[in-house]
């Protein structure tokens, strides 16, 4: 269970039990906070400076070297409580149900890979690990969670995935309030706007933390680019993977690409690329590191693959095989239908093609195509070229002089992320797998 983050948003400002869409008690603007006219005109920097906690080692504040996750939590925390209070003063309404399905997803679980590698980006580019600039970079990386939050809700939508981290998707939380309380009208198509205006929402929060870490105007105008491309490229990723279930697409080449889109580059190269950008790296840093952010981020999305058909709910919740039922031919799907064409196996296409957008298969379908899965050898070419991508960016992080324990805290990321362990990396001594002086 994750550890509860400094100023957690509880149900004194919004209450997100399970599906998040109680009626919490109206939340009265703070003192002072309020205008004449009921609406906030004082928040420019997104109302944060007023809440942020001290940062740093010690007591009173936290150390995002140690605990990135549990600092950017704390980011998170504060201010999506003062945006919570906000959204309570256009309509309470609309905080109970739409803001509360927001904070109750940034809450419900998820690894905060983003906001590591965009933290550990900085910190390699040179970026102090306290102070206020510190601070703007926990903010930056807060951004990117609720950046997660806008693709996760509008991407379960398109999906039709009935759950996401263990419990009932924004849709599906918000069809069932409208079934509760008998409202008129039907209910999926309730559930499915209801739901886009949430991902809105967090895509909007998104962008005004994201200008809330103020680095000034000459970084602010480097790193504009990297922020701007980042979201075209999620957006345009997504497109391509609903364009290719509609057009039966079975290219290896073609899914490598979209999976590079839609979750290799804003899950590690981008992040690494915008915290080194941040903290005012040199142009050779920076490619650098977005080669071993390109690397991990493919690998990380094979890993998804993988973990999607052979993986268990209780790890990743969302259930086993949804990718197979919503028609996606993943590179793994498009590994073991390229096999199957090049040895001949027809029974075997064929029983993969049938399982492909099969919306009844059962648990029974679902072992036969990780048998045949298996058999074909598209999941040992998987995961060796996991493995390869990931020896390459160990490799890049080997041979490079980053600031601080940056290099060694990476490589343990990259490892984690992509489910790869030290020991399969034990026999090559040029990647980078513990401090520099362990291995001497």
């Amino acid at each position: 269970m994750r550890r509860q983050p400094v100023g957690t948003v509880t149900a004194a400002h919004v209450d997100t039990p399970a599906a998040g869409l109680n009626e919490p008690p109206p939340v009265p603007p703070a003192a002072g906070e309020g205008s004449a006219d009921g609406l906030d005109h004082e928040l420019s920097d997104g109302g944060y400076s007023k809440l942020a906690p001290p940062l740093g080692p010690g007591p009173d504040g936290l150390d995002p070297d140690s605990d990135t996750a549990l600092a950017v939590e704390s980011v998170l925390a504060h201010y999506l409580d003062r945006r919570c209070r906000e959204a309570a003063l256009a309509s309470d309404r609309f905080a109970a149900d739409v803001a509360a399905v927001v904070t109750d997803l940034v809450f419900r679980g998820g690894k905060r890979i983003r906001p590591a590698f965009l933290w550990w980006g900085w910190r390699a580019g040179g970026g102090p690990a306290t102070g206020e600039r510190a601070e703007a970079a926990l903010r930056a990386a807060g951004a990117l969670e609720l950046l997660q939050a806008c693709a996760i809700v509008h991407d379960d939508l398109m999906d039709a995935s009935p759950l996401r981290r263990g419990a009932a998707s924004a849709h599906v939380a918000f069809a069932q309030r409208h079934r509760e309380e008998k409202m008129r009208g039907e209910a999926q198509a309730f559930g499915a706007s209801a739901a886009i205006l949430a991902g809105d929402l967090a895509l909007v929060w998104a962008d005004d933390l994201w200008e809330a870490a103020d680095f000034g105007a000459r970084v602010r105008h480097r790193v504009r680019e990297p922020w701007r491309s980042m979201r075209t490229e999620m957006v345009a990723g997504q497109y391509l993977d609903l364009y290719g279930q509609g057009t039966g697409a079975d290219s290896p080449e073609a899914a490598l690409h979209v999976a590079y889109l839609k979750s290799g580059l804003y899950t590690v190269e981008r992040p690494l690329h915008l915290g080194a950008v941040l903290a005012g790296a040199d142009p050779d840093t920076i490619g650098r590191l977005r080669q071993v952010g390109r690397q991990t981020g493919l690998a990380f999305q094979l890993r998804d693959d993988l973990l999607g058909i052979f993986g268990s709910p209780a790890g990743t919740g969302k259930p086993a095989g949804e990718d197979v039922r919503e028609g996606k031919c993943t590179y793994l799907m498009a590994v073991a239908l390229q096999r199957a064409r090049a040895e001949g196996r027809t029974s075997s296409e064929r029983r993969l093609r049938a399982s492909l957008g099969n919306a009844a298969l059962t648990a029974d379908d679902l072992e036969d195509v990780r048998v045949l899965l298996t058999d074909l050898g598209a999941h040992a070419a998987v995961q060796q070229r996991i493995e390869r991508l990931v020896g390459s960016a160990l490799h890049t992080l080997h041979h490079e002089r980053f600031a601080g324990p940056a290099a060694e805290r990476l490589a343990a990321l990259i490892r984690t992320s992509t489910a790869c362990s030290a020991d399969q990396y034990a026999h090559r001594p040029d990647v980078l797998l513990t401090r520099r002086e362990d291995r001497a």
